[in-house]
């Protein structure tokens, strides 16, 4: 069976009946309807006794015609999302207007993305768990898997449902070594050419300090693998990283994530970040962004997973994108095919515009959709995504072309407090519908959050929101954004009051809290 989700999200556990199929419907979570999957009109579906009240409830044949009729497209399918984040929500919000698409599953999701009805959430499907996802996926007759975030790819769940014959967009666990291994990354830059900062691997902490000391500061100390983008450390002076090597090496604070050591050049200028679909052998650019990385205004304080961004990002001209792809993405691709293990997802590239040059160089790798990026590209994207990925599976990307809407896009993460420090959970929420109807083109986007026994929202995560508008041109989407965000009532949370500041004259705000 296949599982529609219509007007309103829901979730539901793997071992209970969902709650389309429980006799009452309530006003608060979605009306899902579930479908033969090779036989859509089945009569004796359509005759069930929950379609007896017509004048409450759509027919089925309604329901099936609101998300099958054809419209062109060749393909109909189901999409499981993989993840809980606000970069899933947003690619959750994009597959649900996908006219291919027939039912959007996340797990686990977040009551966020329930209540909005972007996506029926599996709250207990483990993800690390292959043949559980490769179960779930032939029950709902899932036809793809989009991978959100990196632990899962590099762990390998792509390769275990492309061996069970299901389409999965995201690399392989060892394509995804671009990210799990920063060392990887930058073999795989010297050996193909790829501009990038100079640097050298330690496994020895009196080395690296050596190395540290012969550079001087600043400079740039990363984990090898995995570390929560909290992984890497500007140490502006040579105690500072002194101090990073000893945190990572020494104390172990990374874990295995940091049993190894990148000590980099320092780049002075201006980062981007460059997205692009592959297929193995193709790559398709996505629209340009632009991150915000440090915790406080004025790009100041420690790094974090993103406090906002926006699209595009006047930093990459189109002469700076097109050398991007041919000086490091296409090379990367090839590079990849060539050392066997194709790359099939996408491929996030931190760049740095280099002041003295001009000319952009690569930073990291990451092998997923970034967030909050993927919250601004996803707003504006116009293409049917679910087809999009699918050529992307199917190494068909050639044959793709994407359409985005005109202007620009702005998200402003709200956090809580002491973010990306510790951090107190289950602080209350208010006034998030009045914000999404605060301006036009407004869209919040859930990472971290939760609903109590009040039937309230409340914080979970560290980075909880991410508020997202559409406008006109840069500014417009910035007012917008600021606008919702100001209508939202949270005592536990904090924002940045400059996301934009790179590309538009800063407006003085005063901060909420």
């Amino acid at each position: 069976m296949a599982c529609i989700s219509h007007n309103f999200g829901a979730s539901m556990k793997i071992g209970q009946m969902p709650v389309a199929c429980q006799k009452q419907f309530p006003n608060k979570i979605s009306q899902l309807f579930f479908l033969q999957p090779r036989n859509y009109r089945s009569s004796k579906f359509c005759d069930s006794q929950y379609y007896s009240h017509s004048n409450r409830y759509q027919s089925c044949t309604t329901i099936f015609n609101s998300v099958s009729s054809d419209n062109g497209v060749s393909e109909r399918i189901s999409v499981l999302v993989i993840g809980g984040g606000g970069r899933e929500h947003s690619l959750c919000y994009a597959l649900k207007r996908s006219q291919s698409c027939d039912a959007v599953f996340c797990a686990p999701g977040n009551a966020g993305i329930s209540n909005s009805g972007d996506a029926t959430c599996i709250e207990d499907l483990d993800i690390f768990d292959s043949s559980a996802v490769i179960a779930f996926c032939r029950k709902w007759v899932v036809g793809l898997v989009v991978v959100g975030p990196e632990a899962p790819l590099v762990s390998g769940l792509t390769n275990d449902l492309l061996k069970a014959g299901i389409h999965a967009f995201g690399p392989s666990s060892e394509a995804a070594a671009l990210e799990g291994s920063k060392n990887f990354m930058k073999s795989i830059c010297d050996k193909y050419e790829i501009p990038t900062a100079k640097y050298e691997t330690f496994t020895d902490p009196l080395a690296a300090k050596k190395y540290i000391k012969e550079q001087g500061a600043p400079i740039v100390v990363k984990a090898d693998g995995l570390a929560a983008g909290k992984g890497v450390i500007v140490a502006m002076t040579l105690q500072e990283a002194f101090e990073a090597v000893d945190t990572i090496l020494v104390n172990g604070s990374f874990g295995k994530a940091g049993s190894s050591i990148i000590i980099e050049e320092f780049l002075e200028g201006e980062e981007a970040s460059f997205f692009a679909l592959v297929d193995g052998e193709h790559a398709l650019p996505l629209e340009s962004a632009q991150d915000h990385k440090r915790v406080g205004d004025g790009d100041t304080g420690p790094n974090t997973g993103g406090m906002g961004a926006y699209c595009p990002a006047p930093v990459l001209t189109q002469e700076l994108q097109s050398l991007v792809m041919s000086s490091i993405i296409i090379p990367t691709v090839k590079g990849m095919s060539k050392e066997g293990c194709k790359f099939v997802g996408v491929l996030y590239a931190g760049l740095m515009i280099e002041k003295k040059s001009g000319l952009p160089k690569l930073i990291e790798y990451n092998v997923r959709f970034g967030d909050p990026e993927c919250q601004v590209l996803m707003v504006r994207l116009e293409s049917d995504l679910a087809q999009v990925l699918l050529a992307a599976c199917k190494g068909e990307l050639n044959s793709v072309t994407l359409e985005w809407a005109p202007g620009s896009a702005m998200v402003v993460v709200m956090a809580s407090n002491g973010y990306p420090g510790s951090y107190v959970k289950g602080t209350k929420i208010q006034n998030l519908e009045e914000a999404e109807v605060a301006a036009p083109g407004v869209k919040i986007f859930h990472a971290g959050t939760a609903v109590d026994a009040d039937g309230d929202f409340i914080a979970t995560g560290g980075r909880v929101l991410g508020v997202t508008a559409k406008g006109k041109d840069l500014e417009e989407a910035r007012d917008r954004a600021y606008r919702a965000v100001e209508e939202i009532k949270w005592e536990g949370g904090f924002y940045r009051n400059d996301i934009g500041w790179r590309a538009l004259p800063l407006k003085q705000k005063a901060s909420s809290w």
